[in-house]
């Protein structure tokens, strides 16, 4: 794929070696990096503005959902960039301190990612499987503290870790003599480094939340059969009012769910990728390395695609965006959804 080879520094000693990639290769490839940088960006702004902005969609999930959202646009306005010049230049040219803020940032938004989708499973299982200790468990302060608790231990993790070299603990010399050289910014790990980071920040988190949906979808699909008899019984207005309630929790752990699994399709690969690099001495290619990153990187992307597509609310809010409704008075308190 690389037309020639030369060093990144051509007059630095221990400088890289750079890898120039054919103008045929390299433009598509930034065009499309550019394009997905613009939907992740503005995907997520989109749902940053439309939570913030109406106050109908003030509520715990959606602070959540929210958060989520900021995690993404970070990811989006400012790892993917870099990102892009460093696997398409194959060099780094902003300094060591830079790359282990990259790096940082990288493990951070992750692991963010991941803890908030913890605690909106948790948050879903209550709405639909203690519906009637809902309001008592979950409110805004205890999503605020969800949130609080997200950011500062994935803070921890991802600039602890770098910082301290806590991921070359013990393998220090092999990294400065074999892996280290100017014009480099890539993650490495020990074998025990990279199987505990894994396990913590996403195999264990993964199977959690892939356990606490199966069942709120279980409970789901008992409740949709419970309804079912009791519309066929009766039509009063409480009945009704329970019924739609009921409807729109179970929805909204629909979506939470395929959001859930997007993640888990997108970051699992690279995971195991991850782990196995070191296990297998390193071997994996830069190249394939780089593109299951980016897979990770897409799940930014496709978040705000998978509300667009099942939240109703979304597409209105966006509507009312896109023309500027958002300015006129008392536009905060429209109703965006009915049902």
């Amino acid at each position: 794929m690389a037309a020639n080879a030369q060093f990144c520094y051509d007059s630095v000693n221990n400088s890289c070696l750079k890898h120039v990639y054919l103008p045929t290769i390299r433009i598509p490839l930034y065009l499309i990096a550019v394009t997905v940088i613009l939907l992740t960006v503005c995907g997520n702004l989109f749902v940053i503005i439309s939570i913030a902005h109406f106050k109908q969609l003030h509520t715990p999930t959606n602070f959540l959902v929210l958060s989520l959202a900021v995690v993404d646009l970070l990811l989006g306005g400012f790892l993917m960039p870099t990102a892009t010049v460093r696997c398409l230049e194959s060099c780094w040219y902003y300094g060591d301190l830079f790359c282990k803020i990259q790096e940082s940032l990288d493990v951070m938004l992750c692991t963010a990612t991941i803890l908030h989708l913890s605690f909106i499973s948790i948050d879903r299982y209550y709405a639909v499987c203690e519906p009637l200790k809902y309001k008592t468990k979950i409110n805004i302060c205890v999503a605020f503290y969800m949130i609080s608790v997200s950011w500062s231990i994935s803070a921890v993790t991802g600039f602890g870790m770098i910082f301290l070299e806590l991921n070359i603990m013990g393998m220090e010399d092999v990294y400065y003599d074999t892996f280290y050289c100017i014009g480099s910014c890539k993650l490495i790990q020990t074998e025990a480094s990279s199987i505990i980071s894994s396990t913590l920040s996403f195999y264990i988190p993964g199977f959690i939340m892939i356990g606490i949906y199966s069942k709120i979808f279980l409970v789901a699909r008992r409740q949709a059969r419970t309804i079912q008899g009791l519309v066929s019984q009766s039509k009063t207005s409480e009945d009704s009012r329970k019924t739609t309630s009921s409807k729109t929790e179970r929805k909204a752990a629909k979506t939470l769910g395929i959001v859930m699994g997007v993640f888990l399709c997108c970051w699992m690969p690279f995971f195991l990728c991850n782990t196995l690099n070191a296990t297998f001495n390193y071997s994996v290619p830069s190249v394939l390395f780089n593109s299951l990153l980016w897979l990770g990187y897409l799940n930014s992307t496709f978040n705000p695609l998978v509300y667009a597509f099942f939240y109703s609310w979304f597409r209105k809010a966006l509507g009312m965006i896109v023309f500027g409704q958002i300015f006129q008075t008392d536009s905060s308190r429209t109703k965006l959804i009915t049902d």
